[in-house]
């Protein structure tokens, strides 16, 4: 009989073990910028509070990749197309002030950072800024965007908890603006989001 207790043990374990295998592959890497600080961590820090359950899941943010070509639709470039996380699609924070900014200085080489819940293998992280003159009344879309990324950094294998990376910021903007970062998956359909917003 203990030999036969010992075998369920054995099966229950693998079966349990091959869970947790299946559950942290696909589709379930998971990430988000907190530098610049991303409003999906505003929202989890509680720096913007009634933000809904983006607050209990920054690193969620996920749509499908190929942007600008393809991925989220116009007005939801933020969420990810994500309808849950309307919330970051919004000029105004869900309490209707301005999203905190963070201070940058354009041309100067800042670090930008990522941290992931979840590591997923990676073709490469992208950022984008808004143009001069970007209408800062709605929420973002392509035409706002300049759709050249201002920094590609390209990434084989999986990233580690925390990654950072430094390039160099777009010169001639000034006032308040948006980096749209897109953190590119290798081996699925999708890509990660964040929408931070900066004061050159």
């Amino acid at each position: 009989m203990r030999q036969k207790t010992k075998w369920y043990a054995a099966a229950v374990g693998l079966a349990t073990t091959g869970a947790l295998v299946l559950s942290s592959g696909g589709a379930t890497g998971h990430g988000y910028t907190d530098l610049p600080i991303s409003r999906q961590k505003l929202c989890q820090n509680g720096t913007v509070t009634n933000c809904g359950s983006i607050q209990w899941e920054p690193q969620s943010v996920e749509g499908p990749k190929g942007f600008p070509a393809s991925g989220p639709a116009d007005g939801q470039l933020c969420s990810a197309g994500n309808g849950q996380f309307n919330q970051l699609n919004s000029p105004t924070t869900p309490n209707g002030g301005a999203w905190p900014t963070t201070k940058v200085t354009g041309g100067q080489s800042y670090t930008f950072r990522w941290q992931f819940t979840a590591r997923h293998s990676t073709s490469d992280f992208k950022y984008y800024v808004t143009k001069n003159g970007w209408n800062q009344n709605r929420a973002l879309t392509r035409a706002d965007l300049e759709l050249t990324p201002f920094l590609t950094v390209p990434y084989s294998g999986q990233p580690p908890a925390t990654l950072s990376h430094s390039g160099k910021l777009p010169t001639g903007k000034s006032g308040h603006h948006v980096i749209l970062a897109v953190w590119t998956v290798a081996d699925t359909a999708n890509a990660f989001y964040a929408c931070s917003d900066v004061t050159f």
